[in-house]
């Protein structure tokens, strides 16, 4: 038998020619598993083809291979198959060289890359192509389009793949204006290039030019339709792609699963349900009722409108949920105000052997800061740190939240501390943190080193702040936040101005909240609510009514909120007649459904107006189910009025349920005393000791340079006590003097 001789080994003609086909044989099954998506499959191939005596890897072989680990994110995996490579001596084979420059490409290997290329001997447009697409997924577009210019130079001229991959990383209008001049150059036509174009116009602000790059198309497919429908989507323009979807149903393009997730996502970005439900039943017509894109879009859209019940019914009836369908459902229910039935969806995520993603586990930690619940919050921080999630900027974003919303102010900013990389959200999140907690000196110390870090503060930054001089009445410190949103041009916008109005109205500055709402470019029903509530607060419950008005003749129409900041403006200013109209006017004009609050706004409308029988019957009329705070209001009331028969009753009421707040117990025990029913005074302090109530003493506070002082009743502890109350009979003397002096201003002014 003749013999083949390799290496010094002597090999039989018969088992070379096996050899060589068995490997034949195995690289056809792991091309065809590879076409197939099977990653898994194709690797046991290989792994098998490596324990055949009569089997050897080739050239056709590895690119294959390196697409699997690629695609199940085996690192390790494809460096060994790198060395297989340099040992069998199929480095130089430009097909493997460019396979090896994608592997390290889709593992953000940059340097890897480039370094496989460089040792090409011979590169062909693939390998051309592949680095510049590892420069471009890099977003290093100044050395893409370097290695695009010297792919020209060395005579290679790119194809419509080539720019293609230099497309997907282009953020500025000048690389696309520059690609695009380069396929009318090549004469390159084809729709997919088309719709690349079209999306990259889109991306860098240009719609303009993208509608007409879409009316240039020869040939429109599902994707250019798609691709323009969400360009409109993205910036909010919901008018505009709803046009694009009738146009593009009038000329037989049915749409898909991805014409509808923008659509919805349009919607969403509007809270237009209305849309939304007609929208929904296209989806049930076409047959995407089921598809897992779709029905997390209506899940947001359905939650960002307020419907959670309807988003939970969708998510019930959901057969194949993936991690992002539980994400969605889970942020929807947070922003809903339902952290705990949010906690309780990701359990059962957990239990369903779902392993969560960065975003889900920011979501569970949002619920946790909502219901504060630090010990759930620290176990979910441990998970994180279990499974190496920690690295994910918005999943510590929401730690420092967490944190902080539980008072744990210390782990809040060892979170901050530890963090390699800040973005403005967790700069916002420490600060909000400690504003939110009464530390303004330390907020406001965190705001000077974010400016120093080079991180500008967002509107988000000066609302938290504004909101926290507002709770404390910081008025200093309100005008130097607002002096920076000036000089940092942060404004004009809805959201500023009404904290701006706010943090004035609640300062008592009525004035500078009245400029700061007329200088207002729009108002909304938040803004109009603000400054109403702010003269109603302040006793000038004709100016509230006179805004009212106002708010009315502009078309906008009011919502609970507004009805309720009017309501308090009555209530404050005992207009008694125009609270009770427009309370009538709220349920039968505009039909809201009155809450606790406006019907505790006409009681307390009516109890100060001396009112109280009417108030009580109001009260039954109302309310099915005894409220505490609402009895103890009328309670106060029976008391001034001395209605000791009404007062009984209450008290009785009161009695029943026992409530778990020492203030309604020493409302009781008054109310028996201005009675002299002394054996109900003693039962109510000893109803109170027996649930272990201590009533808190009165307390106010003073702000100055953003320190917090608090003040007790009968305490002098404070260090300067004495100093105050020196100070306070000074004042007070004064006071009675200036009082005293008024009676014969007549004989001063003469003096």
């Amino acid at each position: 038998m003749s013999k083949i001789k390799v290496s010094g080994t002597q090999f039989p003609v018969r088992l070379v020619a096996a050899v060589a086909a068995t490997t034949k044989s195995l690289n056809a099954t792991i091309g065809r598993l590879s076409a197939e998506g099977s990653h898994h499959g194709v690797l046991h191939t290989f792994n098998s083809m490596l324990k055949f005596p009569t089997a050897s890897p080739d050239t056709f072989t590895y690119p294959s291979v390196l697409k699997a680990c690629t695609s199940l994110r085996f690192f390790s995996l494809g460096l060994s198959a790198h060395q297989r490579i340099i040992v069998s001596g199929f480095a130089s084979d430009s097909y493997i060289a460019s396979s090896l420059i994608s592997f390290y490409t889709g593992f953000k290997n940059t340097d890897f890359a480039v370094k496989v290329f460089d040792r090409m001997t011979h590169r062909n447009i693939v390998a051309w192509t592949a680095v510049i697409r590892c420069y471009s997924c890099a977003g290093d577009m100044k050395n893409a389009f370097f290695m695009f210019n010297s792919m020209q130079y060395e005579g290679i001229s790119p194809s419509s793949v080539t720019i293609l991959n230099m497309l997907s990383g282009v953020l500025e209008s000048i690389h696309v204006e520059m690609l695009h001049s380069c396929i009318i150059k090549n004469g390159f036509s084809d729709t997919v290039l088309g719709n690349c174009l079209l999306s990259v116009y889109a991306k860098c602000g240009r719609l303009e030019d993208a509608k007409l790059m879409f009316d240039q198309l020869d040939a429109k497919d599902l994707v250019s339709w798609n691709s323009l429908i969400n360009a409109y989507s993205t910036i909010g323009n919901l008018n505009e792609a709803l046009k694009l979807f009738c146009r593009m149903r009038q000329e037989c393009m049915q749409p898909d699963q991805q014409t509808f997730g923008s659509i919805l996502c349009a919607i969403a970005n509007e809270n237009n349900l209305e849309v939304g439900k007609v929208v929904h039943g296209q989806i049930v017509t076409n047959g995407f009722a089921s598809d897992k894109h779709v029905g997390t879009s209506l899940i947001t859209l359905l939650s960002r409108c307020a419907n959670v019940e309807q988003a939970q019914w969708i998510f019930d009836r959901a057969g194949d949920k993936d991690v992002v369908y539980w994400t969605s459902m889970i942020s929807g229910l947070v922003q809903n105000d339902s952290a705990d039935k949010a906690l309780l969806i990701f359990q059962e995520m957990l239990s369903s052997r779902f392993v969560p993603s960065g975003a889900t586990i920011a979501c569970a930690l949002a619920a946790c800061a909502q219901m504060a619940y630090s010990k759930l919050g620290r176990s979910i921080h441990g998970f994180a740190l279990r499974r190496r999630m920690m690295a994910d900027i918005p999943t510590q974003n929401s730690l420092i939240s967490m944190y902080a919303k539980c008072g744990l102010l210390e782990k809040s900013f060892q979170v901050f501390r530890e963090m390699k990389h800040r973005d403005v959200v967790s700069w916002n999140a420490i600060v909000a943190g400690y504003a939110q907690n009464g530390y303004l000196e330390k907020s406001l110390y965190l705001f000077h080193e974010m400016r120093l870090s080079q991180q500008l503060p967002d509107s988000v930054t000066v609302i938290c702040l504004l909101q926290v001089c507002a709770s404390i009445g910081a008025c200093h410190q309100g005008k130097w936040i607002h002096n920076f949103i000036l000089r940092s041009c942060l404004g004009p916008s809805i959201r500023v101005g009404t904290a701006l109005v706010d943090m004035y109205a609640k300062c008592g500055n009525l004035d500078y909240a009245r400029r700061c709402f007329d200088r207002m470019p729009q108002h909304d029903n938040v803004s109009w609510s603000t400054i109403i509530s702010g003269y109603g607060s302040h006793g000038q419950g004709n100016s509230a009514l006179a805004m009212f008005s106002r708010f009315l003749q502009t078309g906008l129409k009011p919502n609970d909120v507004v009805f309720l900041s009017t309501l308090y403006a009555c209530s404050h200013n005992g207009l008694l007649e125009t609270g009770i109209e427009m309370f009538e006017s709220m349920k039968h004009d505009y039909n809201i459904e009155p809450s606790i609050e406006h019907c505790g706004c006409i009681i307390d409308l009516l109890c100060r107006a001396g009112k109280v029988t009417e108030a009580y019957e109001f009260y039954k009329k109302m309310f099915t189910e005894p409220m505490a705070d609402v009895l103890g209001i009328l309670l106060d009331a029976c008391r001034i009025s001395r209605n000791e028969d009404l007062s009984r009753i209450i008290a009785q009421e009161i009695s029943k349920f026992e409530p778990d707040d020492a203030g309604k117990y020493v409302q009781l025990a008054h109310s028996f005393a201005a009675t002299e029913k002394w054996h109900g005074v003693g039962e109510a302090w000893a109803q109170m000791r027996s649930l272990g109530l201590k009533k808190l003493p009165g307390w106010s506070f003073v702000e100055m340079h953003g320190v917090i002082t608090p003040f007790f009743t009968s305490h002098n502890s404070h260090p300067q006590y004495h100093d105050i109350v020196a100070s306070l009979n000074g004042l007070t003397s004064e006071s009675k003097e200036v009082e005293s002096l008024s009676e014969f201003e007549d004989i001063v002014q003469v003096l």
